[in-house]
């Protein structure tokens, strides 16, 4: 039994059909991934994917039924593989050619722990190449209603007000804006101003918006990321409750007693599935329970945001939202 239909929101247009549902992401500048795994006693095998942030959000928006199209400046060596790994998810790229190439990296998990064995970053994009870029992206977006914006591991592919002008124009045309970023590129992106704003709890501590993690700190730090530009936040607390102030209201979401095997691309995946929730018009609930259900599963197994989308919609039906407004009013902690 899957969630339930989609609800209407005040401040959208009329939410698309799911089978017909379409997002764009901004992916600037993925990486190629090469892991080592360990197969029996003594083999090895060598996996090669398509990775960044970007690539792995939307690899999970497709999972839970989204056509998703991937903009992104692709060059050199590096970039030639991407194209096929990328097209191979399943995804349509949107590409822009770039003289840089983009980055890589080896990981070595025969041992079980992650070991980097090489590395490689990739360097700012031109003027033209950026211009390039940001037309596609913008197009792509308007087309499909949704589009989610993500950085890079450095944060020097592209300008951080590149971040500000998206945000803007996609949102004075009707798109539907979802970020995931920190630092910079999300004080930019806020200032174009943000339909929704998923952080970690370490992520606003470290930007500045909460002296610490606790409740009181995060329910402020929400305000201000709100006066600052986004419509609705949610924040990731590690193994405690996710907490989000949607529609309006403040919430809190219990995070399932699972088993964590690796805790990388959680985030991801609930950044993922928050775009997809806000795209289907979910209530602020359904929204939460379903993000929450998709980072918790994703922590029980190795891949960065991937899961299955039975699995996802089950999970979130037993996920409990409470409503903490009463416990944190506004401007009741500093």
């Amino acid at each position: 039994m899957a969630l339930p239909a989609p609800a209407t929101r005040a401040s959208g247009t009329e939410a698309e059909a799911t089978e017909d549902l379409r997002a764009a992401v901004f992916a600037p500048s993925p990486v190629i991934t090469v892991t080592i795994e360990t197969v029996g006693d003594d083999g090895a095998e060598v996996h090669f994917h398509a990775g960044g942030q970007g690539l792995w959000v939307a690899r999970m928006m497709r999972e839970l039924g989204v056509t998703v199209t991937i903009c992104a400046a692709l060059g050199g060596e590096t970039g030639a593989v991407l194209r096929p790994l990328i097209e191979r998810e399943g995804l349509e790229l949107r590409d822009v050619h770039s003289d840089s190439w983009n980055g890589a990296y080896v990981h070595d998990r025969r041992t079980g722990a992650r070991e980097v064995v090489a590395e490689t970053a990739a360097k700012p994009l031109s003027r033209h190449e950026l211009d390039a870029l940001y037309t596609a992206t913008l197009a792509s977006g308007i087309d499909a209603g949704t589009c989610l914006l993500t950085g890079t591991k450095q944060d020097v592919t592209v300008p951080t007000d590149t971040y500000r002008r998206l945000a803007n124009d996609l949102g004075h045309n009707r798109v539907e804006v979802v970020v995931d970023l920190s630092g910079e590129s999300l004080a930019a992106a806020l200032e174009g101003g943000v339909g929704l704003v998923k952080l970690s709890h370490e992520e606003v501590v470290r930007d500045g918006y909460a002296r610490n993690d606790g409740m009181d700190e995060l329910a402020d730090a929400i305000r201000t990321l709100q006066a600052a530009g986004a419509v609705d936040v949610v924040i990731s607390r590690g193994g405690e409750p996710a907490l989000a102030c949607l529609d309006g209201r403040l919430l809190e979401a219990e995070i399932p007693e699972l088993e964590v095997v690796d805790h990388r691309g959680t985030g991801d995946a609930m950044t993922a599935t928050l775009a997809v929730a806000r795209a289907r018009r979910y209530s602020a609930e359904e929204t939460l329970r379903l993000a929450v259900a998709a980072g918790s599963l994703n922590a029980t197994h190795h891949g960065l945001a991937t899961g299955d989308r039975t699995d996802v919609e089950r999970l979130a039906r037993d996920i409990t939202v409470h409503t903490l407004d009463a416990e944190y009013p506004k401007g009741g902690s500093r």
